[in-house]
């Protein structure tokens, strides 16, 4: 039997779906003590009026096994909206299919579509796989930057 792979936009319905693959994605990540999202933050800041991200939803069979969370962004040089992609995340047992590209490629044409200058995302520095995946597919890694990030506390803190 061929497996049958599909994409789909995701749909408050699927804010269930979205927490186990980010629950999944941060055990891979080794950061699973960090999650606090919930079903219901999924459902306010993904699907309510002001959505902040969107997502889309890889499923073989009909069973979710991976997704693409993003967001706009605007770059000032380029004078254009990106796309930001914050989590890319097959799981492991469906790995080697090609369904991360297939999501990723998704991506690169909503970009398209939008007229978008960029897609830009971060990897952690110890996850060769991801870095391989990526360069093979044309992207390059921008060594010249680095990420700074103000956590919750930081920001209460300054405010």
């Amino acid at each position: 039997m061929t497996d049958i792979f599909e994409i789909k936009p995701a749909t408050k319905n699927d804010a269930g779906i979205i927490l186990e693959l980010i629950k999944d994605i941060a055990e891979y990540e080794k950061l699973s003590d960090q999650v606090e999202a919930t079903e219901e933050s999924i459902v306010k800041y993904l699907f309510e009026e002001k959505a902040f991200a969107e997502c889309l939803i890889g499923f073989e069979n009909h069973v979710p096994i991976g997704f693409a969370l993003f967001f706009h962004n605007y770059s000032t040089f380029v004078s254009k909206p990106g796309i930001y992609l914050e989590d890319l995340f097959v799981k492991e047992k469906y790995r080697g299919k090609g369904y991360g590209k297939k999501l990723l490629l998704s991506l690169v044409k909503i970009a398209h579509e939008r007229n978008c200058g960029r897609v830009e995302w971060s990897v952690l520095n110890w996850n060769k796989p991801a870095k391989d995946f990526y360069e093979n597919l044309g992207a390059a890694h921008m060594d010249e930057w680095t990420v700074y990030r103000l956590n919750q506390e930081a920001i209460n803190k300054l405010v």
